[in-house]
């Protein structure tokens, strides 16, 4: 379907010179004939297309009567408040060049830049100004911006400028702009805040949903690899060797996760730049420019990157840590999949942490399938079929050059040797894998993990027995002695059986699919065992059939301990 015949022709000529053929969803309900002059709150999945959508929407109010030009530049006719330096500057490009043919001079105000340009800037005048909420608020209390002339706002990703905080700046911004005005509001979802704020400030606005809110996006597959506690940093090492995806965009919860995640993946030999907000705004630019220009593949990120920000060949987005929420999760995985292009969304989940990210899932309505990270051997093993594709001839053939130089090496080395050393070129330029321990097997599906009926009870379900060296007289409690086995063998409260603390010791049982794991773990050296030494009781289970279902709590006794299994261990 071509843009509708309401759409701005130059605005039309702008879109056809980037290839723009048809519109998005969103684009084409905001040129809807019932659209036309009135107030919008919009809601779309990200990467829907929105911000040429409020372009789009704006043009009749700031060119009234079909004008192909803007007039000489003054005060402001148009405000786009973004949530984020890097989305506010993203608006600013992608409104100058929809909007080239018009003459229109956008200007950008942003935190993080020098305010005394900017206010030179605003003061050579402007058509459209796009900038974050504090920066707006602070040019306008300096009396560098000049709202008399504003015949339209933009509030572009509304509930992420609501949830950093930005509710009074916005209210000052909305108070000061003249009441005959167009007020569109642009948000993945409309929470009850976004809610209160539309009905204050906008008049009989249109209500556009493009999409159910907080639904998965269609073109991004949703995975789930589970690894050990300690072995994240190690999975997505590998996940990024498996997928050698063009771009790649990693997050973290923390400033501190990012640098040190940054750190071993440059150690590693990734092409790889970091964005969290301790960077100045020069260093958050070089950064994506960077990425950009094909300098990077690898972008390590807090969640200040989860909105607004559009790379291109971006197909792969990793949350090294869980997100916070299901927007949050939705927002992430939202920098791949964008603009009809497919995209993979992965979450690293650790063991302890699997009941978290069903729950992640079920909230944010997403089936993902669930697996192991890649292992060493399956990603050499890929990197040989890729070796063998990129030896593939072109197809206009090859140079006679070319020819030449491999004729002169078959005649001085054997084929085998020459092939050999072209496996070995292509793997000293790229990242060694890591070893990784085995997964966990994927959980059943959602409904079919436990029959109807109450659960079962600690102790009841013929666990694998092992002791530690700690009991009564070192102060043995099971209200520290859980938490410490599920971080130190990487199992979750519910594999977890028995504890019975002893005089010198304490026993404790551990359900029998999680055994092995467990053992391996102890294996493995921890700087906090504090001297605490664990071993099995007994001769570890080989595993067969599936997997039991995990443990149920037991009461606890007055005395701390939990309620006595009905068998004693051997």
């Amino acid at each position: 379907m071509p843009f509708p015949d309401n759409a701005h022709p130059q605005l039309l000529r702008a879109l056809a010179e980037r290839g723009y053929t048809e519109p998005t969803p969103v684009q084409a309900a905001v040129l809807a004939p019932e659209a036309e002059g009135r107030d919008l709150l919009v809601s779309a999945q990200t990467g829907s297309g929105k911000t040429v959508a409020f372009g789009l929407a704006l043009a009749p109010t700031l060119l009234p009567g079909g004008a192909e030009r803007f007039g000489p530049p003054g005060a402001p006719l148009a405000l786009v408040i973004a949530p984020t330096r890097e989305l506010a500057l993203q608006v600013q490009r992608e409104l100058t060049w929809l909007y080239a043919r018009t003459g229109a001079r956008v200007v950008s105000c942003v935190g993080g830049m020098d305010i005394r340009r900017e206010q030179r800037e605003l003061a050579r005048g402007a058509h459209i100004v796009v900038g974050t909420p504090g920066r707006l608020r602070d040019h306008l209390d300096r009396q560098n911006l000049d709202p008399s002339a504003i015949r339209a706002v933009v509030l572009d990703e509304a509930d992420e400028m609501l949830d950093l905080g930005f509710r009074e700046e916005l209210e000052a911004i909305l108070d000061a702009l003249p009441a005959e005005r167009r007020t569109l509001m642009f948000s993945a979802t409309i929470p009850r805040e976004i809610a209160q704020l539309a009905r204050r400030y906008q008049r009989d606005a249109l209500r556009i949903a493009v999409g159910a809110e907080s639904e998965p996006h269609r073109d991004i597959e949703y995975r789930v690899v589970l690894c050990a506690p300690h072995e994240t940093e190690k999975a997505v090492v590998n996940l990024l060797r498996w997928y050698e995806a063009r771009g790649a965009l990693v997050f973290c919860q923390t400033r501190e996760a990012v640098a040190r995640l940054h750190g071993n993946l440059l150690e590693r030999g990734f092409a790889v730049v970091a964005l969290s907000g301790e960077l100045s705004q020069a260093e958050r630019n070089r950064a994506l420019q960077a990425l950009r220009d094909g300098r990077a593949r690898v972008c390590v990120a807090t969640d200040v990157a989860a909105r607004g920000i559009d790379l291109p060949d971006l197909g792969l987005v990793i949350h090294a840590d869980l997100p916070r929420d299901r927007e949050t999760l939705l927002h992430r995985s939202g920098r791949t999949g964008r603009a009809g292009r497919k995209g993979i969304s992965v979450l690293v989940v650790p063991f302890n942490r699997r009941r978290m990210a069903e729950r992640l899932l079920a909230a944010a309505r997403i089936e993902a399938s669930w697996s192991g990270a890649p292992s060493a051997e399956a990603i050499r093993a890929r990197d040989q079929e890729r070796l063998v594709q990129e030896a593939l001839p072109p197809e206009d053939g090859l140079a006679e050059e070319d020819l030449a130089a491999a004729r002169a090496l078959l005649a001085q080395r054997r084929p085998e040797e020459i092939a050999a050393a072209l496996i070995r070129l292509h793997r000293a330029r790229l990242p060694a894998p890591e070893e990784l321990q085995e997964a966990l097997p994927a959980p059943a599906p959602r409904g079919e993990e436990r029959r109807p009926g109450p659960p079962p009870r600690r102790g009841e379900g013929g666990g694998v027995w092992f002791r530690m060296s700690v009991g009564r007289n070192a102060n043995a409690d099971p209200r520290w002695l859980l938490p410490f086995l599920c971080r130190r063998g990487h199992v979750t409260r519910q594999e977890v059986g028995a504890i019975r603390v002893m005089d010198r010791e304490t026993r404790f049982e551990i359900a029998p699919h999680a055994a092995a794991r467990f053992a391996a773990a102890l294996r493995r050296p921890d700087s906090h065992d504090e001297g605490i030494r664990i071993e099995p009781l007994e001769p570890l289970p080989r595993p067969r059939g599936p997997a039991r279902p995990p443990f149920g709590r037991a009461p606890e006794r007055r005395d701390g301990g939990y309620a006595p299994r009905k068998r004693r261990p051997a």
